[in-house]
């Protein structure tokens, strides 16, 4: 099939314009310039599917990750693609498209096949913290896994990146970070807008690679086919609404007053009017405003803050044909990026041009109107031009002045300069590797380097409960809500109004108040509290109760818990180590490592429970069996025990590691191999010490993670080979250089150094895929001995 009939096949609408064959049969180029309405989406997806698999070109990684400044918006860019699939079948109908927004069901459903072709769609906040190793409203535990199928085999898709604020520089200094470490199955970056600025992307690392980067930009002949949509007419003038400081007091009374009066008069029945404004609650208040007026016409209103569940619901109405009376649509600059939706009339605040060019595009998208309007509204109190800067808003203010006409054609480029942010620097980077929370418990707050506007990452959701100590799951992705921090901090103002946070390492929900809330967290609300309505989204001490979605009873990510031991079906432990050792095996034929790292993956995998022979693993095991039955004289890495250890904090993949110091062969992967093993459920990594409030062992010897220095572990057998009985020993855990070597810090620092952060994450992430895979298939077929 050529690309032209493929790409007919999955979108039903004809050839492609010559830009996206180019794109569809060409090697990749790094920068997209498209005016926005042309299919800039359509055309990197379709691409990067006849690349994997009709071409199956080498140059094209098997895993595409589709970045968007918004969230609003995913799950249409979703629905897109997935319909695309289904269009081709075959192949490509079993390609997995994983919409990554945060969630219980976002931790491991995407990351079981790191061998398959897959699609993954998220927001900036959710994508970026994953690849800085912090990942937002997931457990700390999987940033490893997620962190290494985003950064080895994964071709990153930046849409709409004059939106991205801080977060495109972090992406230019990531792609500059591949470069310069090693990465497995090759990885690169495409940055798409329609007001593209190179000069944006200028950053320490990466400045230098631009001087070879390629831009691909429409040319003569798509300009000739898409010339209905490039030259529509769109009649811009300023609307009579203003924004200054008298206008603004009480919320900005007059000013919405002002505009809802305009935006009545101005709409047209069977047709889409849009207005844009640039703060939540504005839009939240006009809206307000225009149900009082009862207009004909439907109402709603788009923006970040709405739960997934009535986001999905908003996005399917908006794609509908505008009802008889019309449709009037009030969004934030939410609506940017990435809808395809047309108004016959626009009303937009002043903005930074960038921004108002995306937005002019929405207005008669496809030149289907002979006439369409634009009203763009002045903001002259310069404390209202927040989330932007000022002086770009009056640089977008003197070049509207100097225009009648918005069609895209007669829209000058984009020429300002991307604010300072904050630059991920490369030791910054390396320090994000270490998982571990600092002596206080806090971890590095990488938020500046994610977004410099916009809504914060912080996320919230709505339970039934009372009480002030909640046992209550994690939420399903449809439950979150996105909201800024200083709208919870105004809704936790009430004292009356509690919010809690999962504490991994107690393993309970905690309080916390309005001064201990920060990006990243996810916040359990109680519904009787309220702060939210489903026609408003997040509204601060907003007092109707909330609804109360329905959720899995997921279990909890606990560090003193190990959910993967919890089995239905008990298995062996000699068994379960061969299990996983061939999990892996099957991994590495299609994924072809070196053979020295391929070995030293299998090794790991065959000693990567060791540690569950110590006596307390096997007593909490075993406690689901009568003293006098049988199963007791068997090593067990599986059964339905779900008490807790009697030693706090204990790991047994720290006692599997020390057993391979003692008796591990010695070779250059030794030090690998052991970091694989301890690594393998992201709870002991770089670091190793007591938590803080860990009980202390008996006569003052050494202790961590639950292991007592003196410790033995019975024999063990490996794959046919016994593993004589091991005396644990933690002198790695001491500073310099001991009996046992160097310490494990220097030695995890000096694997870090010597495989790049990279690789060191990819191969510990094949090791817990693989155990995880094992353990899936062990409940489907059972043991292969009766334990007997």
């Amino acid at each position: 099939m050529d690309y032209s009939d493929f790409f007919n096949k999955a979108t039903e609408i004809g050839a492609p314009y010559p830009y996206q064959q180019r794109l569809g049969t060409q090697p990749w180029p790094d920068f997209l310039e498209i005016p926005t309405g042309l299919g800039k989406t359509a055309a990197v997806v379709l691409a990067w599917l006849y690349k994997r698999i009709i071409k199956h070109d080498p140059d094209t990684p098997r895993r595409l990750v589709y970045c968007l400044p918004m969230r609003v918006l995913a799950e249409q860019t979703e629905a897109n693609i997935r319909h695309w699939l289904r269009r081709l079948g075959g192949d490509a109908a079993a390609i997995s498209v994983h919409l990554l927004m945060g969630g219980e069901e976002d931790l491991q459903s995407w990351t079981l096949q790191p061998d398959r072709n897959a699609i993954l769609i998220g927001t900036q906040d959710m994508l970026l913290s994953r690849a800085l190793m912090r990942g937002y409203g997931m457990s700390r535990y999987q940033w490893p896994v997620h962190f290494a199928l985003l950064h080895n085999d994964a071709l990153w898709v930046f849409d709409e990146v004059q939106l991205m604020g801080a977060g495109l520089r972090t992406s230019a200094q990531l792609e500059a970070f591949r470069r310069e470490f090693n990465v497995h199955g090759g990885a690169r970056s495409l940055w798409l807008s329609a007001t593209l600025n190179t000069d944006w992307l200028k950053t320490v690392d990466f400045a230098s690679h631009l001087d070879n980067a390629t831009v691909l930009k429409i040319d003569e002949d798509d300009q000739n086919l898409a010339g209905q949509r490039l030259s529509a007419s769109k009649t811009l003038q300023t609307g009579s609404a203003v924004l200054k400081a008298e206008s603004k007091k009480g919320s900005g009374e007059k000013y919405l007053a002002d505009l809802a009066t305009q935006i009545l008069s101005a709409h047209e029945a069977a047709t889409n009017t849009m207005v844009i404004l640039n703060r939540v609650e504005r839009s939240q208040n006009l809206l307000k405003l225009l149900k009082k007026r009862k207009p004909d016409a439907e109402l709603l209103l788009v923006h970040a803050r709405f739960r997934a569940n009535e986001r999905k619901a908003l996005n399917q109405a908006i794609q509908q044909t505008a009802p008889p009376s019309g449709r009037i649509l009030v969004a934030t600059q939410a609506i940017e990026a990435g809808v395809d939706i047309s108004a016959k009339n626009l009303f937009t605040e002043l903005a930074p041009w960038s921004s108002l060019v995306q937005r002019f595009g929405r207005c008669n998208r496809y030149g289907e109107y002979a006439e369409a309007n634009i009203y763009w509204l002045e903001i002259e109190d310069e404390a209202s031009a927040l989330p932007y800067d000022y002086a770009d808003m009056e640089q977008a203010r003197a070049t509207l002045q100097t225009l009648t006409n918005a069609g895209l054609s007669a829209l000058p480029k984009t020429t300002g300069k991307q604010p300072t942010t904050d630059v991920l620097r490369r030791k910054d980077f390396l320090d994000l590797f270490n998982t571990d929370s600092d002596l206080t418990g806090f971890d590095t707050d990488i938020s500046g380097y994610i977004r410099d506007s916009g809504p914060p990452p912080l996320f919230v959701f709505w339970r039934d409960f009372d009480g002030n100590r909640p046992e209550q799951a994690q939420p399903d992705r449809a439950e979150l809500c996105p909201v800024s921090i200083s709208q919870i901090k105004s809704h936790l103002k009430n004292k009356a109004i509690s919010a809690f946070v999962w504490d991994s390492v107690a393993g309970s929900w905690k309080s916390v108040g309005q001064n201990n809330v920060y990006p990243g967290q996810t916040l359990l609300l109680r519904a009787q509290d309220g702060g939210y309505d489903n026609t408003l989204g997040f509204v601060a001490a907003h007092k109707q109760i909330v609804e109360v979605l329905a959720h899995r009873e997921a279990s909890n990510q606990v560090y003193q818990k190990d959910p993967d031991s919890i089995k239905t079906i008990p298995i062996l432990l000699e068994d379960h180590l061969c299990h996983v050792a061939a999990a892996v095996k099957q991994l590495l034929l299609v994924l072809q490592l070196p053979q020295d790292k391929a070995e030293a993956i299998v090794t790991a995998a065959f000693w990567h429970d060791v540690g569950k022979a110590h006596a307390i693993f096997q007593e909490t095991l075993k406690s689901v069996w009568s003293e006098d039955a049988p199963q007791r004289l068997r090593l067990w890495a599986k059964s339905a025990a779900t008490a807790r250890h009697k030693r706090r904090y204990f790991r047994h993949e720290l006692a599997s590691m020390l057993a391979w110091l003692a008796h591990g062969e010695r070779s250059p992967t030794h030090d690998l191999i052991a970091y694989l093993i301890v690594a393998h459920h992201g709870k002991v990594r770089m670091n190793l010490r007591a938590m803080p409030d860990e009980p202390e062992a008996p006569d003052g010897k050494r202790y961590a993670r639950g292991i007592h220095e003196g410790d033995k572990l019975p024999p063990v057998n490996i794959d046919g080979t016994i593993l004589p009985e091991t005396t644990l020993r933690l002198d790695v855990m001491e500073l310099g250089v001991g009996e046992m070597g160097p310490s494990w810090t220097h030695r995890t620092q000096k694997l870090l150094a010597e495989h790049g952060p990279f690789l060191l994450a990819w191969y510990e992430t094949l090791v817990r895929i693989a155990d995880w895979c094992a353990s899936e298939q062990e409940q489907k077929t059972g043991n292969e001995h009766n334990g007997e």
